[in-house]
Order: C-alpha cells, then sequence, then structure tokens
C-alpha cells in the first residue's frame, strides 16, 4: 500500500479500542500496539512525519500494511497485545533479551534410570515437569542440590548400557554421587532417590525428612553406624534444600520489586523477589537501550512482558514510575494469577528504599556489562540522532565571552574529543579594539580569528569540529552561522541555553528551535558539563587578566590607595578610564574622603 493509502486506511478506522499490527513487505510483523481509540491511534503515525522520533520514522518507512483487532475494551486489547507480542517477537517493540519464558525441571518417566534436566516449556512428551520457576540458574541450582543431596549422578553414562563399563567417575570418590555405574547397585535403590526427589519438588520435606530420620535410627539400633552417619548428611543436605527450595519456588509469591536503569548503551530490566520480608531471588535482563521511548512506557512493556502469560504471581509488583496502563493491567495479572495482584509505585517510605535498591542493581549490570567505549560512542550517536547530524560529533568545540567593562574582554574556546575534555586544545583570546562590552561582536571576533587561522594554515588551529556550541541564544548562534558562512564552512551550530538555575536546559538552532536535553539524563550531563567548562575556563583567563593588570595598575601611584581600595574602585567604576573621569562626589561614595580627593586630584594633574 501507498503511503496515502495507509493514511487513508487509518482515518477509515473506527473510535474503539483494540490491537493494530504493523507489517512489512515480506509479512513479517514489525510492531504490534494497543489503542483506546483505533482511529486516533494509528493515523497518528501517517500525520506529521516531522515530529516523529527517528524510531518511529524508520518503522513508518518499513510499513507495508496493517491489520487490526478491535477489542470490547482497553483490557481485552491489553491482554491481545501482550499475546501478539510474545508470539511474533516484533522487531520495533520494546522486549527482553530473548523469549526464555520461565523454566521448569523435567523428569524423564518412561527410563529405567530416570533423569532430570531443566526445560525452557512443557512439552507434550510423556515427561513429568516441576515449576516454573523465577529463573534459569536458580532452575538448574535446585536440580543441582538435589542430585548432591540425593547423591544422583550428573555425568552423561547411560545406565544400565554403562553399567561396570569403567570406573566410577570423581563424583563418587567426593561422596557427591553413590556410583550407579558400579555392577551391584539395585535399581530399586536409585528409584528410591528419584522418588524422594519428586516429593521434595513437591514440597513434601517433611515426610521425607521423617523418613531419613527414621531409617537413621534403626541403622544406629543396628550399630551399622556408617550408614547411619550417611543417611544423617542427607538428612541435612536435604534440609538445607528444603529451605533453598521454599525461597525458590515461593520466590515469586510475596513481594517483587522493579528496577529500570537506563544507560547510555544498554539498560538493565531488574525484578527483585521478596519472600516474608527477606530478599529470595533476583531475575535481570540486558536490552538495547531504548532512547526514544518514555521511561514509563519502558517499564510499562516490560512488565507485560515478563509477567504475561504467567500463572505463579506475586502478591504485590512494586513499580519504580507510574503507568498508564496501570488498571487493565492490574486486571490481566490479576486473571492470570486467579487472586489479586497488587501494583504499586511507592511515593514513600521503606518500600521506596526497595525501589531504590533495585535500580542500584540495575544500574551495577549495566556497568558491569558496558564498556566506556559502548557508552561514548553510543552517547554521540545518540546525539548526532538528536541534533540530526549527518555523524557523531567526535570533536566539539565551544565558546563563551568573559568581561567586565570594555577592560580585559576575554573569549574561551574548549575541545571536547570523544566526549571528554581535550586540554592540550584548549585556546584563549584577548578581545581587540572594543570600546564597549558586545558579546556578539565578541563572538564574530574570536569566530572569525580561530577559522582564518584554520584556513591560514596554523598548526594550533588545524582540526575543524564536527559540532559548534556557543554559550548563549539563537542570537549567538547566528552569529557563528554568519561567519562560518563568510568563511564558507559548514560546521553545525547550536546555542546552549541555561534555565533560571544557570543550568543548560536545552540546545537552539539557529532558526530558534530548542532541542530539549533534560530528558536523557547521559546528554543533558555532557552538555552541561560543557557548558560550565567553557565558562570556568573563560572566567579564569579573565580573572588573571585582571590581577597582571591590577598589579601594575596606575592607581598604585597614588597615595592612600592601596589593594582593598583599590579593588573597590576597580569594583565600582569597572576600568581606570571610568574612574579617571569620575567626579569626586562620586568617587567618595565609594572610598573615603581623603583617598577620594587624593585620586582626583592625581588624575585632574595628570590630564592630557
Amino acid at each position: 500500500m501507498t503511503f496515502d493509502e495507509l493514511k487513508e486506511k487509518a482515518h477509515a478506522l473506527p473510535l474503539k479500542p483494540g490491537v493494530y499490527i504493523m507489517q512489512d513487505k515480506q509479512n513479517t510483523v514489525i510492531y504490534v500496539g494497543k489503542a483506546k481509540a483505533l482511529k486516533n491511534r494509528v493515523s497518528q503515525y501517517f500525520a506529521d512525519l516531522a515530529s516523529h522520533t527517528e524510531k518511529t520514522r524508520a518503522m513508518v518507512s518499513q510499513i507495508d500494511h496493517f491489520d487490526v483487532i478491535v477489542a470490547d475494551s482497553e483490557f481485552e486489547a491489553l491482554v491481545l497485545e501482550s499475546s501478539l507480542i510474545k508470539r511474533h517477537q516484533p522487531h520495533y517493540n520494546i522486549l527482553l533479551k530473548d523469549d526464555k519464558g520461565y523454566p521448569y525441571i523435567r523428569l524423564t518417566v518412561n527410563e529405567d534410570y530416570p533423569r532430570f534436566s531443566l526445560a525452557n516449556r512443557v512439552a507434550e512428551d510423556g515427561a513429568r515437569y516441576f515449576g516454573p520457576y523465577g529463573s534459569r540458574g536458580s532452575t538448574q541450582g535446585i536440580i543441582d542440590a538435589l542430585r548432591v543431596a540425593l547423591k544422583l549422578p550428573s555425568c552423561s553414562r547411560k545406565f544400565p548400557r554403562d553399567v561396570g563399563r569403567e570406573r566410577p567417575c570423581l563424583n563418587y570418590h567426593m561422596g557427591q554421587c553413590d556410583g550407579y555405574c558400579r555392577p551391584g547397585m539395585p535399581q530399586e535403590r536409585y528409584r528410591e532417590a528419584i522418588d524422594q526427589a519428586v516429593r521434595l519438588l513437591e514440597g513434601k520435606f517433611q515426610e521425607v525428612g521423617e523418613e531419613l530420620e527414621a531409617e537413621m535410627a534403626r541403622a544406629a539400633e543396628e550399630l551399622r553406624f556408617e550408614k547411619a552417619a550417611e543417611l544423617r548428611d542427607r538428612y541435612r543436605a536435604i534440609e538445607l534444600l528444603g529451605k533453598r527450595q521454599k525461597v525458590m519456588a515461593g520466590s515469586l509469591s510475596d513481594t517483587d520489586v522493579v528496577g529500570f536503569h537506563r544507560g547510555t548503551a544498554k539498560s538493565c530490566f531488574v525484578v527483585l523477589h521478596y519472600v516474608d520480608g527477606e530478599l529470595a531471588a533476583k531475575d535481570w535482563d540486558l536490552m538495547e537501550t531504548p532512547m526514544e521511548e518514555e521511561r514509563s512506557d519502558v517499564v510499562s512493556a516490560l512488565v507485560r512482558e515478563y509477567y504475561g502469560g504467567r500463572g505463579n504471581l506475586p502478591r504485590q509488583i512494586l513499580l519504580p514510575c507510574e503507568i498508564d496502563d496501570e488498571v487493565p493491567l492490574t486486571r490481566m495479572l490479576s486473571e492470570s494469577a486467579g487472586r489479586r495482584v497488587n501494583i504499586v509505585t511507592p511515593q514513600r517510605g521503606a518500600k521506596v528504599d526497595l525501589i531504590r535498591l533495585a535500580n542500584k542493581n540495575a544500574a551495577e549490570e549495566v556497568e558491569r556489562w558496558t564498556t566506556k567505549e559502548e557508552r561514548t560512542s553510543k552517547l554521540l550517536e545518540l546525539l548526532a540522532r538528536m541534533l540530526n547530524l549527518e555523524k557523531p560529533p567526535m570533536r566539539m568545540e565551544s565558546y563563551d565571552i568573559s568581561n567586565q567593562g570594555s577592560d580585559d574582554i576575554v573569549a574561551s574556546m574548549v575541545v571536547y574529543q570523544n566526549a571528554r575534555p581535550l586540554k592540550r586544545d584548549y585556546r584563549r583570546f584577548k578581545l581587540k579594539d572594543m570600546d564597549a562590552p558586545d558579546d556578539y561582536a565578541s563572538m564574530e571576533q574570536v569566530l572569525t580569528r580561530r577559522f582564518r587561522r584554520y584556513l591560514d594554515g596554523d598548526e594550533k588551529f588545524k582540526d575543524l569540529p564536527d559540532l559548534l556550541l556557543i554559550d548563549g541564544g539563537v542570537n549567538h548562534a547566528n552569529v557563528a552561522v554568519r561567519v562560518l558562512e563568510e568563511l564558507n564552512l559548514r560546521i553545525p551550530v547550536f546555542g546552549m541555553v541555561k534555565d533560571d538555575r544557570h543550568r543548560t536546559r536545552a540546545l537552539v538552532t539557529p532558526d530558534g528551535r530548542e532541542i530539549g536535553i533534560q530528558a536523557n539524563q547521559a546528554i543533558f550531563s555532557l552538555i552541561g558539563q560543557i557548558q560550565e567548562e567553557t565558562h570556568r575556563f573563560a572566567i579564569e583567563f579573565h580573572r588573571q587578566q585582571q590581577n597582571q593588570r591590577v598589579k601594575g595598575s596606575v592607581l598604585d601611584k597614588i597615595s592612600g590607595v592601596g589593594d582593598k581600595r583599590r579593588a573597590d574602585l576597580l569594583k565600582h567604576f569597572k576600568s581606570v578610564k571610568n574612574i579617571k573621569a569620575a567626579p569626586l562626589t562620586e568617587l567618595e561614595e565609594v572610598v573615603d574622603k581623603r583617598t577620594a580627593r587624593a585620586v582626583y586630584a592625581y588624575f585632574s594633574e595628570n590630564k592630557t
């Protein structure tokens, strides 16, 4: 379908809740979404493309056709959306790293020597399944603990085929296996251990423990102390396993705390499982950072994917931020669990501390699995997309003007290479022929001098920036554009705009379009750091110039003018020129009358 046909079809949709399914030319589902009103939501994709994010524009460019399914309510749309996303795994939806599902423990049944293994899903294969459990790691841990506690084999040998073929392996000699590969080991003993394992997985720890205690007591009465010691060790192992299994199987039955950290290159979704107030387990997943979506939308999508279709759910889920679809999501999860599942976004108290811990865990996983180079590369790629640049700005130059009156007007040039300050390329400028402070004229002079020296082949100015950042608003940015046009150079220019607290809140284009940066912490931090560094470098140079001038000031020749009075005079009048032209009455307002008369007399006698 053509773009106009897609637009026309979208406008013809009903104002009813439902799900829309975007597909490409190969009929591959590339995006699934839900809507309270299908017509309004789907039409937005084919309206003002310029207002879309880059991701949305890319997705729309791939749409060949779409289908919709009308639902009776937003709740039904949410359930259907969750199901379709799990089935199709669309490229443009926010997804966990893999569709690993929730693992089970599988026990073969129709074998002489049944074996336990980990399975991703229940299959119609005649085997017996236990679960689901919280994560693959915890599930494998339960299998390993069962094997050790009941001394079941973990090797790859097949029984009874391999009985007696080789000597027992190291596990037997370490006491972690009863050595069923040895000749004469009864199959009934193996079956008995498997039966105990099954009952343990069913939660019958007390029953199995009582049997072992009774058997241990009989062995002791019969003076079979070695057997009694073996049964004692098994009883202790099962006791520990019982505690662990209770944690693992019940880890989703009390409270789950969701954390999310949006990193520069990678992001992490974390779920902490609490049982009886204690942290029992942790699930987490890394993903490519979904930069253009709101945090609440990302969290909502990940929660739906994580819990959707799962029967064993916690009674309470704590979220790090409020989500728009909390009501239908609560209903969906409650119906899945067969009881009430509460979704809470805590605002204060101990639950907020739990959210902080979950977020901290997510941040640490991102830090652990992301290299500095990846973070830098992703940050600059994102900045390039945000500013619509042709390539990531590997070299950025920032400029600021500093002055106090017409004397000592200076400017700073700060360079960031690969998002880090490159101090060897910093430059300072003393403004020339400036009769009065004029930021625009000052900026024009500085940029003209800088880029003329580049054109002249000056080694100190040999590298051109990929991006110019000017401290100031749209007028400052236009000064830079004018200078570059006159010199026939093409470099992207943006002004850095501050808020009421002097923090950089946005970048502005020469045509006055503001680009907000506060929504992305990494870019907000980088641009703010660049602006602060540029301002610091300019102020530092300005103070150096002032100090040098003050040290050799003509005021030092006047009787009664010391460091303090000289500083007071310069602070008030801004320059020696203004002091020289000041009337006596104004001088007396700044320093005592005797000093004022001395200053006035000195300049009156030395007028030319």
